[in-house]
Order: C-alpha cells, then sequence, then structure tokens
C-alpha cells in the first residue's frame, strides 16, 4: 500500500494532518532555500521516529529555530545549542541539532558559491539516488541513504513521493517537478 492510499485508511484524528502535507507539500518542488533547510532539518530528525511525530512537531521546529532562517541558525552558539537540547517541542538528539547548525554553514558556502541552496541542487541535477547520497554525504552532516532519498522526493528531485494512481501526482506533474527535467 503506498503513502497515498494509506491515508484514506487513517484514524480521522491522524488523517487530516498526513492528509494536509500529502496534498499540499509532499513532492512539489521548492525553490526558497530557508524551505529547503525547513525540509532538510525535518527529514533529518524524523530519523528513527514517524513522519507524523515530525509534522506534529513542525511549529515547534520553526519557532526553535527561527523559521529556518540559515544565516540565524548558521550563527548559533553554544547558548542556542543548550536552548534547543532542552527544547521539548523538538526533537532534542545532540547530533540532530549540530547537524542542524552545521549545515546551516554549509549552506552558506553554497550559497556563496552557486547563488542559492535551489541552484546547487539544479546545478547537480539530474543524478541517480546513489549518486545524490555520495554528494550529500560529502557536504552536510547526518545525511543517509533514507535522509536523502526522502528530501530529494519530498522536494520533487528524485520520483516516488505519489503513486501514479494519486491525484496530487498528476497535480505535481502540472509544476514540472525535477525528476522530469531531462539533461
Amino acid at each position: 500500500m503506498s503513502y497515498c492510499s494509506a491515508i484514506e485508511y487513517m484514524p480521522d484524528d491522524r488523517k487530516a494532518l498526513h492528509k494536509a502535507y500529502h496534498d499540499k507539500q509532499y513532492g512539489f518542488p521548492i525553490y526558497d532555500d530557508n524551505e529547503l533547510f525547513c525540509r532538510l532539518i525535518l527529514e533529518i530528525n524524523q530519523a528513527g521516529l514517524s513522519w507524523e511525530t515530525i509534522l506534529k512537531k513542525e511549529k515547534s521546529f520553526r519557532k526553535a529555530y527561527h523559521n529556518f532562517n540559515i544565516k540565524k541558525v548558521a550563527g548559533y552558539t553554544e547558548t542556542d545549542r543548550k536552548r534547543l537540547l532542552a527544547d521539548p517541542g523538538i526533537i532534542r538528539n545532540r547530533l540532530k541539532v549540530n547537524a542542524a547548525i552545521e549545515n546551516a554553514k554549509a549552506l552558506l558556502l553554497l550559497q556563496k558559491e552557486f547563488g542559492s541552496f535551489q541552484k546547487w541542487l539544479e546545478n547537480h541535477h539530474p543524478k541517480t539516488k546513489e549518486e545524490w547520497v555520495k554528494i550529500f554525504k560529502k557536504t552536510f552532516k547526518f545525511t543517509g541513504g533514507e535522509i536523502v532519498n526522502e528530501f530529494l522526493m519530498s522536494i520533487g528531485y528524485l520520483q516516488g513521493a505519489h503513486s501514479p494512481d494519486c491525484k496530487i501526482y498528476r497535480t505535481i506533474l502540472k509544476t514540472k517537478p525535477m525528476w522530469r527535467k531531462t539533461a
């Protein structure tokens, strides 16, 4: 059963949360660097947990990480690390908190070289999942195969976010997802 059809069988209290993400965000291209950073950090924090947990905490993550402002997060100090590790609204994992801060610093360097995170992604496209994983592991912290795959599917760079019989799949096709782009 695909994620698309699984939503229909969820209890109503869970369905609304998942359906909103499925119908409005999952697989759609993102062009804003701070929002790309947000999605990367949320995917990193999902590792070992359910996506539902992350969806429920998204507002708290946005507040804790200054709405994923890359420049602000890159400038976080040890005081900020302690604040994040004490915040019950987010995932309090030292490796994940450190990855967010270090990845923000890496993104500043990419922005300086390529103009934006989005342009860096475009510059490396198209690639296979394995090639993407290699580049991400070289560039970012806490980015294994599943995190990279989900991140890239969730922003339209790799196929698989929706099954072909899903109505959202057809909507996404109209947005020209990156996986349709030819070299």
